[in-house]
């Protein structure tokens, strides 16, 4: 009985040692994984099931680039805009990113709802309800923490346009100022432009 009440109290006094060990070790593997991110060479872009479940472990805006096979904008916007390491680095700080090809046929679950291709519009539901029925390619679609308020932007975003867009977005600056007002005192801060992307 001695023994088995040693052991008990021996387990509640290492207990905390090894729980912290744990801690620690947890922390530096999420702070590895965080500079793998930061690091990265491309943008995590994610499908749709696995930004709903990426959203509810950690809410975060998402970024959705809505595009179609045959749009050269979209092309160019993947080639100059997308490979910048400075919009890569923010974007997979601060958003969830999803590319989502407006005319795809098959059927997808999104927030409970089944969305499919709708021959009317020659596009998908989901990309039909994010564009607000203004089809138009490309258009870049953020929508805050859990997937509210879907603001579409349309046409080709330059690398500056793209840090004054995520960044009046994704640091909440749209709550406390109007976009006009915001812009003149933007100054652009990210090393690059198009000619500069890093591919």
């Amino acid at each position: 009985m001695k023994r088995l009440l040693l052991l008990i109290m021996a387990v509640f006094v290492l207990s905390p040692h090894l729980l912290a060990g744990d801690k620690k070790k947890k922390s530096k593997a999420e702070n590895n994984t965080e500079t793998k991110a930061d690091d990265s060479t491309e943008i995590h872009w994610m499908t749709l099931d696995e930004v709903q479940v990426a959203m509810k472990k950690l809410p975060k805006k998402v970024f959705f680039d809505v595009y179609t096979d045959w749009c050269g904008w979209c092309k160019v916007m993947d080639k100059k805009t997308f490979s910048n390491k400075e919009v890569i680095r923010y974007m997979n700080k601060n958003f969830y990113a999803v590319k989502f090809n407006a005319e795809r046929t098959d059927s997808v679950m999104f927030l409970g709802k089944m969305y499919g291709f709708e021959p009317g519009q020659r596009a998908h539901q989901l990309a039909v309800e994010l564009l607000g029925g203004r089809m138009s390619y490309p258009t870049s679609v953020i929508l805050e923490e859990h997937f509210q308020n879907p603001a579409p932007i349309p046409g080709y975003l330059d690398v500056t346009m793209m840090e004054k867009i995520l960044k009046y977005l994704g640091e909440n600056i749209y709550k406390s100022k109007q976009f006009p007002v915001y812009e003149k005192e933007f100054v652009a801060t990210w090393s690059g432009n198009d000619a500069n992307a890093n591919r």
